[in-house]
């Protein structure tokens, strides 16, 4: 039986499976109750051979135009400083279940991987028409299609929260040239279509007006697709022409990471430290040079430091199964009370002061053992894929 919450609206159009994100006071943000109804709703899709396409989408009801901008990072932050016992304290961050900062990333990540395997003739299409953060990214980026309108905002801004760009993010980040997986994810760039477009993280502009009829069509036509089509050895995607009928172009000049794209090569291409890219910036006495350094000046060094370390291994790792089982364990040493990240979400949600006081507040008192240490075993805690699915609602 699947479970349920309204912030998660599914409805079925013809063979076409259909998710709202229906979060609007959080901007569609994802807690661990929309994570476990997507789940159930997801895999039931999956298995479902009449299902020809999945498409995910947001509610217009916020008050921004958003996708989804993020996950409950508030609600992490409340869960690891609620146990003042030394008991409790020690056990948050070493992947133990029962506690929100090990069951959130657990059962968030399963799900990446779900969509991330999904059958590609049965593709998930995100419609990206507004703020697309995070946890968003997650739900997202790893589908078939994503569709970028001139309402799109996005970013993976968790260095600036004493966190690191995760939900599969080491892989697909790590696999972009030229620097600009290394620029995005230290920096957390806010990307707009052209940009998006222009990396391949997108795959399809299409104005906000038309999406509605977009599904539209999207539905009618799943109505002349055959079961058998949904075969997995099949190759059909009756999605794909559809979507590039009404997909427009634009032109590149638009795009800033287009624009500087050389200073990023030169700046961050190759380069195996943060402390490379912080001399290089230092040295530039362009304007892109300067912003850029002092962008990331105010993030966490902690936070540079592992999510450098965490693309550079991402990238060697084969799979996006790996690369999540290897950012659940550093999700989890993030979790641990004397982590950055609850100095980055007192400064940013909490106090709302916007001065985090990081510890340490210098890269060069960062140990090659400490970043070392955010990947380290988690033993019988450790992530898997196993009962993911139809048997979600057991976890």
């Amino acid at each position: 039986m699947m479970r349920h919450t309204t912030k998660i609206l599914p409805s079925r159009l013809a063979n076409v499976g259909c998710v709202q994100l229906n979060n609007p006071t959080a901007l569609h943000a994802l807690d661990l109750d929309m994570i476990r109804s997507l789940t159930d709703v997801v895999s039931t899709w999956q298995a479902d051979k009449s299902i020809r396409a999945i498409i995910f989408s947001a509610s217009s009801e916020s008050k921004k135009k958003s996708f989804c901008a993020g996950g409950d990072v508030k609600t992490l932050y409340l869960d690891g400083i609620k146990d003042k016992g030394k008991i409790n304290k020690q056990k948050h961050g070493y992947g133990e279940k029962g506690f929100y900062t090990s069951d959130f990333f657990r059962e968030e990540f399963r799900l990446n991987h779900l969509i991330a395997t999904q059958k590609k003739n049965v593709p998930q299409i995100s419609l990206w028409d507004g703020i697309v953060m995070g946890g968003g990214v997650g739900i997202s980026v790893h589908g078939k299609y994503r569709i970028v309108t001139e309402n799109t905002l996005f970013a993976m801004p968790e260095t600036g929260i004493g966190l690191f760009p995760d939900v599969g993010s080491t892989y697909w980040l790590s696999r972009l040239s030229g620097g600009l997986g290394e620029y995005i994810g230290l920096t957390g760039a806010r990307l707009k279509a052209s940009d998006l477009l222009y990396t391949g993280i997108g795959t399809h502009y299409i104005p906000s007006e038309k999406l509605k009829a977009l599904v539209q069509v999207i539905v009618e036509s799943s109505k002349q697709c055959d079961e058998g089509d949904n075969d997995p050895g099949s190759a059909v995607d009756f999605a794909s022409g559809i979507l590039k009928s009404f997909h427009e172009d634009i032109e590149h000049d638009s795009s800033f990471l287009a624009k500087y794209r050389e200073d990023i090569e030169e700046f961050f291409a190759g380069k195996d430290t943060v402390e490379k890219i912080m001399i290089a910036l230092e040295k530039s006495e362009s304007e892109f040079g300067q912003s850029t350094l002092s962008t990331l000046q105010k993030m966490s060094p902690t936070s540079l430091k592992v999510t450098l370390d965490g693309m550079k291994r991402g990238r060697k790792l084969l799979d996006v199964g790996k690369c999540l089982q290897m950012e659940f364990r550093m999700a989890q040493k993030f979790m641990r009370r004397d982590s950055d990240f609850y100095e980055g979400i007192r400064a940013l949600l909490i106090d709302k002061d916007f001065s985090p006081k990081w510890e340490p507040d210098v890269l060069e008192d960062i140990k090659e053992e400490d970043v070392e240490s955010f990947f380290t075993t988690l033993e019988e805690n450790e992530l898997s894929f196993d009962d993911v699915g139809l048997n979600a609602s057991k976890l």
